[in-house]
């Protein structure tokens, strides 16, 4: 694969990517490129953003060694692997992020979590970012500013949780970088937080979603309402790991996406970058998610666990393989957590 089309709705956009497509069995991260793919790596206090993102090679062309570095690794790699770099964003504070600091993680968790709201702070369903949540995401914006100067290899994809605070942070991170450029983010419902019991993880209804953010696209088959969030019952780790894994490989949509009362034939293949390894053959993508989805990403592809706080990112290489003799950890067959049916009552303290 020497290129992709990827369409932007006003016209269309060209990305040289020398990537392959395919459904890998093992994903892994490389080391030797980023700081933080050391397993070694300490991220208490440390800021890529003052770090050129954590990139161990230095110099004035130290992107394009780097880039190049990458393009050789995709040139060189057989038929069954291929390689990615991965931005990998944490949305900027949100009003549930203020709220759980305000009574601590163990009430969170047990009471507050679970109502939408004290009186006095709202987040739940789908809160927006705070103000600081949206200087955060601008930090990041004037950080890559200062990247693309140096020549910082740009993302070809954009990828999105469906919730608000996600979507406002790509937004702003982006907006005078990509998205004034054509490039259309790509809104996939695998992508949220953590699934059921707290209110802030239940997502708006699909009609809201495309009125806050019309100009980027919706993978085909998202549901008007939230199927998934639960009252009483909160997706395990395992199961959050597997429905990653699940997004970076699953099987091609069926014809079903390209009928007409859907979207044309040529819109529908720009939208099945849904499957992120599986049929998009960008080398660079960036997705802007949450906590929870960026340590089960860190599980699928082997990548050691570090700090993300809110509007901060990762980038990492990720090794992509088809082997059938080289297989990753599987998820399958974890259980949810039950959490009960909410009684209204705090805990003891």
């Amino acid at each position: 694969m020497n290129g992709n089309i990827i369409d932007t709705g006003g016209g269309t956009s060209q990305y040289q990517s020398l990537g392959t497509t395919f459904a890998p069995t093992r994903y892994t991260t490389v080391q030797g490129f980023f700081k933080q793919a050391d397993p070694k790596f300490n991220s208490k206090g440390y800021d890529l953003l003052d770090d050129s993102f954590g990139l161990i090679e230095q110099g004035p062309d130290r992107w394009h060694t780097f880039h190049a570095q990458i393009d050789k690794l995709n040139r060189e790699a057989d038929k069954q692997t291929t390689y990615k770099v991965v931005y990998l964003a944490r949305h900027g504070q949100g009003y549930h992020n203020v709220a759980e600091s305000k009574y601590g993680t163990a009430a969170w968790d047990a009471y507050w979590s679970r109502l939408e709201t004290d009186g006095n702070i709202t987040w739940g369903p789908d809160p927006p970012l705070t103000p600081l949540g949206r200087r955060q995401a601008e930090d990041i914006n004037t950080a890559w500013k200062r990247q693309v100067a140096e020549g910082v290899p740009l993302p070809e994809r954009l990828y999105s949780s469906p919730f608000t605070r996600a979507a406002d942070t790509l937004q702003i991170t982006w907006h005078d970088i990509l998205l004034n450029k054509g490039l259309k983010p790509l809104i996939l419902e695998r992508l949220r937080e953590t699934i059921g019991c707290h209110t802030c993880d239940k997502r708006s209804e699909k009609t809201i979603i495309r009125e806050r953010f019309p100009t980027y696209d919706i993978e085909p088959g998202f549901s008007e309402h939230d199927q998934l969030w639960s009252t009483d019952y909160q997706e395990s780790p395992r199961q959050q790991a597997l429905r990653i894994q699940q997004q970076l490989n699953q099987v091609s949509p069926s014809e079903e996406t390209y009928k007409p009362s859907n979207l044309t034939r040529e819109r529908a293949r720009s939208l099945v970058g849904s499957q992120i390894f599986d049929t998009d053959p960008s080398t660079f993508i960036s997705i802007t998610a949450h906590s929870g989805v960026i340590n089960a990403f860190f599980r699928v592809v082997e990548h050691p666990d570090v700090s993300i706080l809110p509007g901060g990112f990762v980038p990492i290489v990720v090794r992509a393989t088809s082997d059938p003799n080289e297989r990753g950890q599987s998820f399958a067959g974890g259980q949810a957590v039950y959490a009960g049916p909410f009684d209204g009552k705090l805990p003891p303290p």
